[in-house]
């Protein structure tokens, strides 16, 4: 991240415009929106750029551009097409470290004005550090249609309330809590459907009624296999009122970073053979902290109830009448397959999936291969790298033919995302003498042969 996000207060402060034509008059037009007093230096300057200014009370000099016109200003906006002047302006700023935008030209920018969505007083500002303006401006586009006009109403009814919540909490994290159920309540609902009227009774009622919560809340979430572009609405809206967040090893960077900025953050991930928490552990953690009126996202890779043991820390939550929510994930079946261009099921093919745990236990599996070996059928094997050769061997020695095709795949929907393809003769082999990334999953069926005519991801 190169340029750091600000948000200017400019009410009546001296902005300085370089130049008069239409570049200049569109800055100005988002400058006064802000209440800021412009000064537009130009030998030659429009009609609607005079009266912006004149409605600021700021002023127009009708001449070249010099140090002294940067006196009292607290911004500088450079938006001339003369590039001698641009370098001027910027240079002057940069001596005096005084904010400047070259408008056009990143290189000689201190700041960088944003694609801005106005609902004020909440207000959007995107960017691209000037590198691709257009696209910032697109998702600005896209921001306007998810965020009505009417969120700015919401945020003014905040407002009014904000004192009178800060009366009936003293507690900073109560205040949080209150503010995050009823800004997504009823009361939000009353203000888009402009039942302002309304949406103040109900937040009058809500202060009044609002009890101290002395029980928090676990959400247990599937954070997918990888791709942070496959979780679901209600995962990310979980991840960002979570107050710790306890996450394992499958959980990558990318999703981590969604997570609310200021939550606490507890590793409690596993490798093979080594736990750096145990279960019961974490079991036990989730209820101490929603006991002490915590909301504490388990944040898991994939599905939590896929070989996730999700099953085992709600089942300890529901012992101790602690509230919590489940949110299914993408399983690793699912997205690593579809990333390959495999799919567990084809008419052609296969007409049933299973999915198996490739743990090995005591190094050995008791696994029912004798029924694993039939035809039709797609098997996924989750976390089977170490236990890749005797799975093969045993499906063999059950009756499944050698060359059945099988796909080993590592770190799945990632940008690492690798696919070791060969057959239950030839794979375990291949893996052996091929550097293998954890974590992997493991498919034999005919329809691994499907790989090379329905891959897309790596195209």
């Amino acid at each position: 991240m190169r340029y750091f996000p600000f948000f200017h207060d400019l009410h009546n402060k001296c902005c300085l415009i370089v130049g008069g034509g239409t570049i200049a008059l569109r800055k100005a037009r988002l400058l006064i929106k802000a209440g800021a007093r412009l000064r537009v230096v130009a030998p030659s300057v429009g009609p609607e750029l005079q009266s912006l200014v004149a409605e600021s009370g700021g002023e127009c000099l009708f001449e070249r551009y010099n140090e002294h016109h940067l006196d009292d200003a607290v911004l500088v906006i450079s938006a001339t097409d003369i590039d001698v002047v641009n370098e001027q302006v910027a240079g002057d700023c940069h001596r005096l470290r005084l904010p400047v935008n070259v408008v056009d030209n990143p290189s000689l920018c201190s700041i960088i004005t944003p694609a801005i969505v106005d609902r004020s007083p909440l207000i959007i500002g995107v960017t691209s550090g000037g590198e691709a303006p257009v696209l910032a401006r697109m998702v600005r586009s896209r921001l306007e249609a998810i965020f009505p006009s009417r969120y700015g109403l919401l945020g003014s009814l905040a407002s009014r309330f904000r004192e009178a919540v800060k009366a009936r909490f003293s507690d900073g994290e109560q205040r949080r809590r209150f503010w995050e159920k009823t800004l997504q309540g009823p009361v939000a609902e009353q203000v888009f459907a402009n039942n302002l009227e309304k949406a103040e009774q109900l937040m009058a009622q809500a202060i009044d009624q609002a009890g101290d919560d002395t029980l928090g809340e676990v959400y247990l979430v599937g954070a997918g296999p990888g791709d942070p572009d496959l979780l679901t609405f209600k995962a990310l809206r979980l991840m960002q009122q979570a107050e710790v967040v306890l996450y394992d090893r499958l959980v990558s960077q990318p999703i981590l970073e969604l997570v609310r900025r200021d939550a606490e953050r507890i590793y409690v991930g596993k490798k093979r053979d080594l736990h750096a928490v145990p279960q019961q552990d974490i079991n036990q953690r989730l209820v101490d902290l929603a006991k002490q009126g915590k909301r504490v996202l388990r944040l898991k890779g994939g599905d939590p109830f896929i070989f996730g043991r999700g099953g085992e820390e709600i089942e300890l939550l529901a012992d101790n009448n602690v509230p919590f929510q489940v949110v299914p994930g993408i399983t690793a079946a699912s997205g690593c397959a579809a990333y390959s261009g495999i799919p567990l099921t084809h008419r052609d093919h296969a007409q049933s999936v299973r999915f198996v745990t490739g743990h090995l236990k005591e190094g050995s599996s008791d696994l029912p291969f004798n029924e694993m070996a039939s035809a039709n059928q797609t098997l996924v094997f989750y976390m089977g790298l170490v236990a890749l050769p005797e799975i093969c061997l045993k499906l063999i020695s059950a009756g499944k033919d050698p060359k059945t095709p099988a796909a080993l795949i590592e770190r799945g929907t990632t940008p690492n995302h690798q696919v070791h393809i060969g057959d239950l003769e030839t794979l375990p082999e291949l893996v052996k003498n091929t550097e293998v990334h954890a974590p992997t999953l493991l498919i034999i069926g005919s329809v691994v042969a499907l790989h090379s005519k329905l891959n897309w991801f790596d195209q």
